[in-house]
């Protein structure tokens, strides 16, 4: 797959507020962000959930889904807006290793209100890249084969798809990490943390104005 020779291009999300598009990077998460992945996995409605986790899933199922990501073994990656809530999410966990053969899994979910801009194609070749850097043979992805997201991700980075009973296993071989992988996937995360600090800042400057905004004129302290 080309894009995993190259640091992944930018997905273009348009500002309704602006006329000029916007770059949403995916940035690597820690367990300080799992509030924000709980609130993430929660808004899913029962038809994302069913596509997501390949059944129907209660908010306390995906409570302990969250609390129970080892961020130490696994990799997640996320896509956040300009209020800094995750729009888009990728776990790319590690599966036991067999020999020189290892796997990783991918899940992703991108809410309603983002689709159709590309996070998902990115968050994947952002997990890609970081299963190559980190000895990963085989990035496989297992959903429900109604899952037109997955499945055009899937078309689209060439895996090998098998169908079976409604559901789809898709594998896609990954080529040894080079200088070249390394070094792109750390110039997109710096990229990535950069756009991070600079949302914050701008939100937390809304804020303060929202707060002097809201103190009445002529009132002193």
């Amino acid at each position: 797959m080309e894009a995993l020779n190259s640091a992944p291009s930018p997905v273009t999300m348009h500002d309704p507020r602006s006329a000029s598009p916007k770059a949403a990077l995916v940035r690597e998460l820690s367990s300080r962000d799992r509030a924000r992945l709980h609130a993430h996995f929660l808004s899913l409605s029962d038809d994302d959930r069913l596509l997501r986790f390949g059944q129907r899933v209660s908010d306390p199922v995906i409570e302990h889904y969250v609390d129970g990501i080892d961020f130490s073994r696994d990799t997640v990656f996320g896509v956040c807006d300009d209020n800094l809530e995750l729009v888009g999410v990728g776990h790319l966990a590690y599966l036991h290793d067999n020999g020189d053969k290892r796997t990783a899994e991918f899940g992703v979910s991108v809410l309603e209100r983002a689709r159709g801009r590309g996070i998902g194609t990115q968050l994947f070749e952002r997990a890609a890249m970081r299963g190559r850097n980190t000895r990963v043979t085989t990035l496989y992805m297992h959903c429900l084969s109604r899952n037109s997201t997955m499945m055009h991700i899937a078309r689209k980075a060439g895996m090998k798809i098998e169908y079976a009973y409604g559901e789809a296993d898709a594998y896609l071989t990954l080529p040894p990490a080079d200088s070249s992988s390394l070094m792109a996937e750390r110039l997109q995360e710096q990229a990535a943390m950069f756009d991070y600090a600079m949302k914050r800042q701008a939100r937390r400057a809304s804020q303060l104005f929202d707060v002097f905004r809201a103190v009445p004129a002529g009132w002193v302290a």
